[in-house]
């Protein structure tokens, strides 16, 4: 069976479909707050020129996502995967940020689980990169059960290489787990 890099997934709350080059405007839209940026090694991605050079890169990947909130219907952010490795039973989930609006809560932990449930039909490990001054990110790693497991060196566009805290979900250790999907509390409550 053939990994699918871009699958059309879809969630209570989200769906994820490839990125196309028509989400531009509303894709920089959302990316151009300052504030998501913040902690990134990449801290100026909201401007025009460098989220350029990250939304090209996004498409010339051929695994990126656009993140659709299913109720307005409307891009609220992006994600992919990366460097699928059939022999190590390896993929990278990362490049993910979503509106501010939708930090915190029930979004981030449905995006991930639909793109860990499509992973692991096809591989074992599923690895993420966080930036290590990135503890928004970090926190959100550990809610969902990934395990740290060092230390890696990351290059963010044009900049120079950034050290990255590197986090793995392994599917055996998910065996008999109950998706974070169906264990969410209904909408509204957290």
């Amino acid at each position: 069976m053939t990994f699918d890099l871009q699958p059309h997934l879809k969630g209570e709350l989200l769906e994820l479909r490839p990125l196309a080059t028509d989400d531009w405007d509303e894709l920089f839209a959302v990316a151009s707050d300052p504030l998501i940026w913040e902690q990134h090694p990449e801290q100026d991605r909201y401007t025009e020129n460098v989220f350029r050079t990250f939304f090209d890169g996004a498409l010339e990947s051929r695994g990126a996502f656009a993140i659709i909130d299913r109720h307005t219907q409307q891009i609220i952010g992006s994600t992919r995967f990366h460097g699928y490795n059939p022999k190590r039973s390896e993929i990278e989930v990362g490049w993910t940020f979503l509106a501010r609006k939708y930090w915190g809560g029930r979004y981030n932990t449905e995006m991930k689980q639909l793109l860990l449930d499509h992973a692991f039909k096809f591989i074992e490990t599923v690895v993420f990169f966080v930036g290590e001054d990135n503890v928004r990110s970090q926190k959100a790693m550990e809610k969902l059960g990934a395990i740290k497991a060092g230390k890696a060196v990351r290059t963010y566009g044009n900049r120079r290489p950034a050290r990255n805290l590197k986090y793995v979900i392994r599917r055996t250790r998910r065996a008999g787990y109950v998706p974070i999907i169906n264990s969410l509390p209904p909408a509204g409550e957290s």
